[in-house]
C-alpha cells in the first residue's frame, strides 16, 4: 500500500492513498512542526487507548487543536495573514500529559 503524499499543484493539499488532505502550512518553522508532529501522534496514541470510553473527546480535541496549529485543520493557511498564521502554529497546543481543564 502506498503512503507517499503527493502535493496538489497549488500545494494546499497532498494526496495520500488517492484521497486529498489538506498540507500543513509549510510557513511552520521547523522545530516548532516536528514539536507539533509529536504532540499529535501522541494524542493519536491516547484516541486509541481512550476509544469507546468518556475520555475520547477528550483526545480526539487534542488532536483536533494539534491538527489546526498544524494548519491542516480550522481556517485554510493560505488565506491567513503572516501574522494569524503565525499566531496560530505559536498557541499554545495542551498535551496528553497536561491535566484536563474543566
Amino acid at each position: 500500500m502506498s503512503r507517499r503524499a503527493e502535493p496538489t499543484p497549488d500545494g494546499h493539499h497532498v494526496v495520500i492513498d488517492g484521497r486529498k488532505w489538506r498540507a500543513t502550512d509549510p510557513d511552520v518553522p521547523d522545530a516548532r512542526r516536528d514539536e507539533l508532529q509529536h504532540v499529535l501522534m501522541a494524542w493519536r496514541r491516547q484516541v486509541k487507548v481512550t476509544k469507546g470510553t468518556d475520555r475520547e473527546r477528550w483526545a480526539r480535541d487534542g488532536v483536533q487543536a494539534a491538527k489546526v496549529a498544524l494548519g491542516e485543520r480550522g481556517d485554510p493557511w493560505w488565506e491567513q495573514s503572516d501574522e494569524e498564521r503565525r499566531a496560530r502554529w505559536e498557541a499554545d497546543v495542551p498535551t496528553p500529559d497536561e491535566p484536563e481543564q474543566g
